[in-house]
């Protein structure tokens, strides 16, 4: 092969291999921006899966809450009910003078002691439900368990202070079943200022509300 031939073909040999590597160049520059392109997407999945966790975290204990709920709370309304049925125990013994009590005969005798353990297995059994009864007798009153029925005037005692229970209160859970039907002292001193803290739902506040 001459030197003219080699002189003539030499400007297409460098084409070509510029061209070539221009074609490299180009791969290079495509496999790098598939490559930032993969890196995104793997992101956006990773996020996506981390908030997928997390919602299902979230559902799994809203789920626990509810049914850890309707466990507690699945009887208040029938707990609600047999309180009524317990306070009318509790009237029919409290309508039975004492004198009559002492002066019955046995039968009268078995009547009211069968009331009264009727009552009390009655309570027993709601509070192995989880409610409990509340007798805030001198406490401070607290909208949160208590309803003030009256106010009794008394220098002697720090306002505010219940002084008389006239239907117990009870509860369930976190929750007040019934608020306790009290008598409240005013005219005293007040009494020192407490740090409040939420107390439990009231349903049937919320309820004549």
């Amino acid at each position: 092969m001459s030197d003219q031939a080699k002189d003539e073909r030499a400007p297409e040999d460098i084409e070509a291999v510029e061209a070539e590597t221009e074609r490299a160049e180009g791969g290079v520059d495509g496999d790098y921006e598939a490559l930032v392109r993969l890196l995104k997407e793997n992101e956006e999945l990773k996020d996506k899966a981390l908030r997928a966790a997390a919602e299902m975290e979230n559902l799994r204990r809203r789920t626990a809450r509810d049914v850890q709920d309707a466990r507690t709370y699945a009887i208040a309304n029938f707990a609600r009910d047999m309180l009524s049925v317990s306070d009318n125990l509790a009237r029919a013994l409290d309508a039975i003078p004492a004198e009559a009590k002492a002066a019955a005969d046995a039968g009268l005798k078995a009547l009211i002691e069968g009331v009264d353990i009727t009552e009390r297995a009655m309570l027993s059994a709601l509070e192995r439900h989880g409610v409990k009864k509340l007798d805030p007798q001198g406490e401070k009153f607290d909208p949160n368990f208590h309803q003030a029925m009256f106010e009794v005037p008394n220098p002697d005692v720090p306002a505010n202070t219940v002084v008389q229970v006239v239907q117990s209160g009870y509860s369930i859970g976190e929750r007040v079943l019934r608020p306790a039907m009290v008598g409240v002292s005013k005219g005293g001193p007040k009494a020192a200022a407490e740090p409040t803290e939420p107390g439990p739902v009231n349903e049937q506040a919320e309820k004549d509300a």
